[in-house]
């Protein structure tokens, strides 16, 4: 899945980088994702195994750098989860609706 046409034109990211972003997006959800839940439009629940969570918190940290309007919360609910909330306001959720397909679609639902 390389289509960034859903980035938005205010992510500050270089242009050049964007597929190599999406890359890591892919690839933490591919090899860490164990779950997902829509809680509402403007939020996404990411359930990752914890041993994710040096790469998870490394990517949500550059991507907020380039992309503001996301707010990422990352939490341990137990040794074995990384939970992150991802929130957006309601002009992005487009946005959130392309990385919630990411996100299923690299774990292969």
């Amino acid at each position: 899945m390389t289509d960034d046409s859903w980035v938005p034109d205010t992510c500050t990211l270089p242009t050049a980088e964007r597929p190599l972003r999406l890359a890591e997006f892919d690839g933490l959800f591919r090899d860490a994702l164990r779950g997902a839940d829509r809680l509402t439009a403007r939020h996404l629940r990411l359930r990752l195994d914890g041993r994710a969570e040096p790469v998870a918190r490394d990517l949500i940290a550059r991507e907020s750098a380039c992309c503001s309007f996301f707010t990422f919360d990352l939490g341990r609910p137990d040794g074995a989860t990384v939970m992150i909330d991802i929130r957006v306001p309601a002009g992005r959720v487009a946005v959130l609706d392309a990385l919630a397909l990411r996100a299923t679609a690299a774990r292969g639902r």
